[in-house]
């Protein structure tokens, strides 16, 4: 798409009318981009029908005011005006961020005669590489709007340069403010305990270790562990708290030498 403008002159849309001149200007506006061109013309009756949905369906994909980050979409109008005046005139009613060719440059007619346009509007959808990936859009635009630009970027195979890196990381997934945090270090642990057990494998038969279970009592208002007597105090002192609440017996059960 970039070659099919280099050497060309791009006019912006905007008041001071500015130009995109060089190669360099040339290559970021349009590098990696899927491109509308738009040949029209003041005069057609359907071409200005078609305006107004072209604009806001150009807006709503580039404007910061409805989209997070602005589309990977540019739209530039090939008129067929009689005149500059009509040009100008009909320029106001296609979006600010629209680029066109001014009326003097001949190439307008190159490229109506490069995509064989007949019949007016004609909005031609082309992928980063110049290669057509929709003849005319203008029925699919008024049909599906701002949604049939995720056709096309699937069709062109478009690289999203705006993505996140880690899913790991997704604020949208975090419990906590610490969650990453706690991410790292329960999977750095866990790569230590599968290291630890590929090298204590030939030590369990050795070991004899097996299941075991320990009963123990515990305050059912939350009061004190009661370990057996034959296990020493896991209570840390904990200050006792009345004995004669009644109680639950819970079994916890611990797999071998983890």
């Amino acid at each position: 798409m970039v070659d099919l403008f280099l050497g060309k002159v791009l006019v912006k849309n905007n008041k001071d009318r500015d130009e995109l001149d060089t190669e360099r200007e040339i290559i970021l506006r349009l590098q990696n981009k899927i491109l509308m061109l738009f040949f029209g013309s003041g005069d057609c009756e359907k071409c200005q029908d078609f305006a107004p949905t072209l604009k806001t369906f150009f807006k709503k994909l580039t404007d910061e005011f409805y989209v997070e980050r602005s589309a990977q979409l540019v739209l530039v109008y090939i008129s067929l005006d009689s005149n500059e005046d009509q040009q100008d005139k009909f320029l106001k009613e296609l979006p600010k961020r629209c680029l066109f060719l001014s009326f003097e440059d001949p190439y307008r007619h190159e490229l109506c005669e490069m995509f064989e346009v007949q019949d007016l509007p004609r909005l031609v959808v082309l992928r980063p590489d110049c290669s057509v990936l929709s003849p005319n859009a203008v029925s699919e635009i008024c049909t599906l709007g701002p949604d049939c630009f995720q056709n096309w970027q699937e069709g062109a195979e478009l690289i999203d340069r705006n993505f996140m890196m880690n899913e790991d990381f997704d604020t949208g997934k975090m419990r906590s403010l610490t969650d990453p945090i706690r991410r790292l270090k329960y999977k750095v642990e866990d790569e230590k305990k599968n290291k630890k057990k590929r090298n204590d494998d030939d030590d369990d038969e050795d070991d004899g270790g097996g299941p075991w279970f320990v009963l123990a009592e515990i305050n059912s208002n939350g009061g004190t562990v009661k370990a057996p007597d034959e296990l020493p105090d896991t209570t840390g002192g904990l200050p006792e708290k009345g004995m004669d609440n009644e109680t639950e017996t819970l079994e916890f059960c611990l797999i071998g030498d983890e």
